[in-house]
């Protein structure tokens, strides 16, 4: 293979990972507005009524932030306090995307 060849094989890979990456955020953000909004917020700080109500954690707070991604995952799968659990409805790399993409409202 030549150089050229090394080049543009690379290319491509990066490419297509960048953009599963890039559907795989997209199609987490649908699926945390449809169940986890209402309670997290929009923007993943916990300001609506319900998460005041329900004691609910902003995803930038040192208490999420510190959490390793395995408890987030479990929440996610099993359910937390009043939060439900998602394991039935949600693939363990649809929560595995999803604990990224609350990362990413955490920042």
């Amino acid at each position: 293979m030549s150089v050229l060849q090394k080049s543009l094989f690379l290319a491509l890979a990066l490419t297509l990972s960048f953009c599963s990456s890039a559907a795989s955020q997209d199609k987490s953000g649908a699926t945390y507005r449809q169940k986890c909004a209402a309670c997290h917020g929009p923007d993943g700080k916990a300001q609506t009524a319900a998460a005041k109500n329900l004691g609910v954690r902003s995803f930038a707070s040192p208490e999420v932030t510190k959490m390793p991604d395995a408890d987030l995952s479990a929440a996610i799968d099993k359910g937390k306090g009043k939060m439900p659990s998602y394991g039935k409805s949600m693939k363990p790399e649809e929560i595995k995307a999803m604990v990224a993409y609350v990362r990413s409202l955490g920042k």
